[in-house]
């Protein structure tokens, strides 16, 4: 039987996210805009950011989760902060007094589909200087957002994690994030920097760039070499995921009235952590990251 989105899950040792934290302003709108002229709209504030959201999820599931990243001196830097730490999030957030809090426009159709206009602010300057090297203990879990890798001014901050993680004995995962910045930034780079990671995280768009397959199975099986753990998010049609040992796992996804699809993949890629960490097989991580991503999809905003 599935596991219910109400069933608290056993705590782990605890997670350390890396990623962006940012402010949404979600306008939804029935359908596309109409150029040059007004659209009416619904439009509401939310906690936002790839690694802010991934935290949340995790501290929603009753996990313990240190929480880095990097805000401004603004109010949006205040309630970003705030909406974690509420939520038992332990935050490790440097404020910079030259950069606002990253902010993103979302523009949410009638079909729940989403687009994004982000102003990553103080998060594309994260310095390695930021982390809080007494935190990365072999116990916990890193995680990186892909956006800290492929933005240049964070990008030290994250590389310097992962070195860090492995240095202490930390399992680790990122999340390619992006198409846009993935293939500005190129396969090569990325793939050099992230190869020893146990657990990768792509959506069927990403993994075709990473692979040049379009097959979503092929390009898994492609990424096997440079990770531990492949998993595809295919989004409607549900994930799929692989182990370098042979193990493969897929799960179609969970039918739910979609309202607004932003954060899914965050809250996916929690679900699926809490069970790679406690050593459950492949399905029983992705049946439980499904479930949390219907969630996400079936409210406004990217957050629990």
């Amino acid at each position: 039987m599935m596991s219910s989105v109400d069933d608290l899950d056993q705590p782990t040792p605890g997670f350390m996210v890396i990623g962006d934290l940012m402010t949404d302003i979600v306008c939804q709108i029935p359908g596309p805009p109409t150029v040059g002229t007004d659209t009416d709209a619904l439009i509401t504030s939310h906690g936002g950011g790839a690694g802010g959201n991934v935290a949340a999820w995790l501290a929603h599931r009753g996990q313990a989760i240190h929480f880095v990243s990097r805000v401004g001196t603004d109010s949006f830097g205040d309630v970003a902060v705030s909406l974690l730490t509420a939520n038992g999030v332990t935050c490790h957030v440097t404020r910079d007094p030259a950069r606002p809090t990253g902010t993103c426009v979302v523009m949410v159709t009638g079909d729940g589909e989403r687009t994004m206009m982000p102003d990553p602010g103080a998060n594309a300057f994260l310095a390695p200087a930021d982390l809080p090297e007494a935190e990365f203990i072999a116990t916990r879990h890193l995680h990186v957002s892909g956006y800290t890798l492929l933005k240049s001014g964070s990008r030290m901050a994250g590389l310097a994690a992962l070195d860090l993680a492995q240095r202490r004995g930390m399992t680790s995962s990122v999340d390619v994030s992006s198409t846009a910045p993935l293939l500005e930034v190129g396969i090569n780079p990325f793939l050099e920097w992230t190869s020893g990671t146990q657990v990768c995280f792509a959506n069927a768009a990403e993994a075709n760039i990473l692979t040049g397959m379009a097959d979503p199975e092929e390009a898994m099986n492609a990424l096997l070499p440079h990770y531990d753990t492949v998993v595809i998010k295919l989004g409607a049609r549900g994930s799929l995921a692989g182990r370098r040992d042979g193990q493969r796992a897929a799960t179609p996804a969970v039918s739910l009235d979609v309202i607004d699809t932003t954060g899914a993949g965050d809250a996916f890629a929690a679900g699926f952590l809490i069970g790679w960490t406690s050593g459950k097989s492949l399905m029983d991580c992705l049946l439980p990251a499904s479930v949390l991503a219907a969630r996400a999809v079936g409210g406004v905003g990217a957050r629990p």
